[in-house]
């Protein structure tokens, strides 16, 4: 590995075929307060954070208008404004009554306003990424792919993607506006969207998988990832997002944090060659 991290060893990928990117980038979540909600306990490290993303070749930023709520979207722009080289990918349909709370609402007057509210925070005229956070089973679901096709005509996003979907919510969608992105949880130890990263995979979607290191118990000593990274030198965090990468050329993990040090390990890992033995050994 390079003795200083960077994120264009991961490769590139083109979101909706255009806008292209590192594919190993930042999720914004952590660095808002305990339980996603209101500032982080320490703002100063948070802001050092994000300023150091595009220094290390980091240049995709994943957020919510639901992260603090607002927080993140806003400790972003005070950091990173204006955003030259970096795309910045929100999302919206969740609201949050208190910490660690999370309710859908994918009212299309409420999906769009949200999404003029996430332009004011991010000081943006249009947003490069803009995914539907929750499909809410209270809507029909072609109701809130309507609101996306608006957003899109309308210029306020450029690129659309969704959320915790599965391979028939995906063709659903793509009969209204074209999907450039899905994020849904994935990760070494839990493999539930498997057919919907085979499906992104076959159609050139990007795939963003949601808690790659699983909130840390992949990072953990003792883990089965332990033996190939003691042979490797490296972390056994550093090896499951390592992983990730080679699974698909669609994977776009945004592990996530309110660390330096922590940024630049989980960033090193796209310096990691895997064999193809031990990601079979991993795989299986």
């Amino acid at each position: 590995m390079a003795s200083t991290p960077s994120a264009r060893s991961s490769g590139t990928f083109r979101i909706g075929g255009e806008i292209e990117i590192n594919r190993l980038g930042f999720g914004a979540m952590r660095i808002t307060g305990k339980g996603v909600w209101g500032p982080p306990h320490d703002r100063a490290e948070a802001i050092r954070v994000l300023r150091r993303l595009p220094e290390i070749g980091v240049n995709f930023i994943d957020t919510a208008d639901s992260y603090g709520p607002d927080v993140s979207e806003e400790l972003i722009r005070e950091a990173l404004h204006p955003y030259g080289a970096l795309t910045i990918a929100t999302k919206a349909g969740l609201t949050r009554p208190g910490p660690d709370h999370w309710l859908p609402n994918g009212s299309p007057e409420y999906l769009i306003a949200q999404t003029r509210k996430s332009l004011r925070k991010l000081g943006v005229d249009r947003i490069d990424l803009w995914q539907l956070h929750r499909i809410d089973s209270r809507v029909p679901r072609d109701e809130q792919f309507g609101a996306v096709r608006q957003l899109l005509d309308d210029g306020l996003i450029a690129q659309a993607g969704l959320s915790e979907v599965s391979v028939d919510d995906i063709q659903a969608a793509s009969r209204v506006f074209k999907v450039a992105t899905v994020q849904n949880r994935y990760n070494l130890g839990d493999r539930a969207s498997e057919d919907v990263l085979n499906y992104c995979e076959a159609n050139g979607i990007g795939f963003i998988p949601w808690y790659p290191l699983a909130a840390g118990s992949l990072a953990r000593s003792g883990s089965k990832l332990d033996g190939i990274a003691g042979k490797l030198g490296v972390t056994p965090g550093q090896v499951a997002l390592a992983w990730a990468l080679k699974r698909s050329p669609v994977m776009l993990p945004i592990p996530g944090t309110c660390k330096l040090a922590h940024l630049e390990e989980n960033v090193a890992a796209a310096g990691i060659t895997l064999s193809d033995e031990d990601f079979i050994a991993l795989s299986q």
